[in-house]
């Protein structure tokens, strides 16, 4: 029997419109990666990655001249060490399905961590490309407490230290708040980029190192005043170049959210350092650069909780008022309770932490954000709660765990370096470097 080719074509078109239909479902069903989105998150995590060596620039200038290579020494080692305990480990902890307090280990080594789109979130980006920005907020974070113990911890314990807190302290908050499960993101809390696993976690955990290792040998002798802070406002400004990733890249795609996290981190910053020169001005009868810089650090700190849900206005309040609360941290409580927290890491980084997880709190509109929330001046009173029960969770935490990491550190190695050590400078102690060769 013949059968005409006419035939045999009209056969095979009608068969294969299933096979068609089968793969047009199949690809609908699988999201596809937004270039645009995935670019923006890239360049975000560079931005954040360049914040470490801001934040080395911005420590080292602060300290005295035979300290300045171990602060950079620190803050570069961190860089290293931290991101491969995060690829191995740090970031099944944080964002791996698990319980409510702690991510599951089947991502170890980011098994499964692929290039198809990241799932959670509704994010538009390869997993890896989230991956490898979370890295970035997990080595600046820990690296911030050097700040408290600058100038006299020794560089073996430094080493542990970092890894047992970005084990143990950082990784489970990071889950608390932002992981699959994690009971504070359960409860709704609102932490846009960072005010609680970040600025509250590592003020604390700074605070507690202070008071732990003690105050320098010269702290009661003498002004320790800066040995280059030229160098200290380029750290500031690589950081608050930075921060637009750190921010922005929060929203995880190239969007609205990001566009307003970009404008108020940069009102933010502005305000703060403004308010500082004023408050320096007028108190102490000059503006100066070192407030400046340390302004615009803490009205930067403080709007990153808030940055992807309040507008313009509340993030000139958010800044100003950050920057009258660090000053008084800074200038009286400080001296009031006589503790050397060597750089402010607390008084700056801390409070603010405190103060913009609150603030998001108080000034949140879902106009700003439909997936956030309202705040209190929205109407939802709700949502004050909810921050402040964070903010408790994260000073409990990483007080209690900080101490006892420190005091493990202390008793297997020793954390502070001998008198004779500090005398000589921990760059040539520790090191056996010079930042500098020639003598003034």
């Amino acid at each position: 029997m013949k059968v005409s080719v006419r035939k045999l074509i009209c056969c095979a078109f009608f068969l294969t419109i299933p096979a068609c239909l089968c793969f047009a479902q199949d690809s609908a069903a699988v999201p596809k990666a937004d270039t645009g989105d995935t670019a923006w998150i890239l360049m975000s995590a560079a931005l954040v990655m360049l914040m470490t060596p801001g934040l080395a620039f911005f420590y080292g200038g602060l300290v005295r001249r035979k300290n300045y290579l171990s602060v950079l020494m620190q803050c570069f080692i961190a860089l290293a060490v931290l991101s491969i305990h995060w690829v191995i480990i740090g970031y099944s902890i944080s964002f791996a399905p698990g319980n409510g307090f702690i991510g599951g280990l089947q991502w170890f080594g980011l098994k499964g961590v692929s290039l198809e789109p990241y799932s959670d979130y509704g994010a538009t980006i390869p997993h890896q490309a989230f991956m490898i920005f979370q890295a970035m907020f997990a080595i600046i974070t820990p690296a911030l407490i050097i700040g408290a113990f600058a100038e006299r911890m020794k560089f073996s314990a430094y080493l542990v230290f970092i890894l047992l807190w970005a084990t143990f302290i950082y990784d489970p908050m990071a889950h608390w708040v932002w992981g699959t499960g994690g009971w504070l993101r359960n409860m709704g809390v609102l932490d846009f980029a960072g005010g609680t696993v970040v600025h509250i976690n590592a003020g604390i955990a700074a605070l507690v190192a202070a008071l732990v290792i003690g105050r320098r040998s010269c702290y009661d002798k003498y002004a320790i005043a800066p040995h280059n802070l030229p160098f200290s406002v380029l750290g500031a400004a690589l950081l608050w170049f930075g921060w637009f990733g750190f921010n922005a890249g929060s929203a995880l795609g190239a969007n609205g959210i990001a566009v307003n996290a970009f404008v108020v981190t940069n009102t933010a910053g502005a305000a703060a350092a403004l308010t500082w020169a004023v408050i320096d001005w007028k108190l102490n009868g000059n503006p100066t650069m070192l407030g400046t810089i340390s302004g615009a650090i803490a009205g930067l700190a403080a709007i990153t909780p808030a940055a992807g849900y309040v507008g313009i206005w509340s993030a000139l309040i958010i800044g100003i008022t950050a920057s009258i609360f660090c000053f008084i941290a800074v200038s009286y409580i400080k001296r009031a309770f006589n503790y050397d927290d060597s750089l402010d890491a607390f008084g700056v980084h801390g409070i603010s932490g405190f103060w913009g997880t609150i603030a998001a709190g108080l000034f949140a509109s879902k106009a700003i954000n439909p997936l956030g929330a309202d705040g209190l001046f929205a109407g939802n009173p709700k949502q004050l709660y909810i921050q402040l029960i964070a903010v408790a969770a994260t000073f409990g935490y990483a007080l209690i765990g900080t101490y006892i990491i420190f005091k493990i550190v202390d008793v297997f190695i020793g954390v502070r370096a001998t008198h004779e050590n500090e005398t000589i400078g921990l760059d040539l102690s520790e090191h056996n470097e010079r930042a500098y060769t020639m003598l003034e």
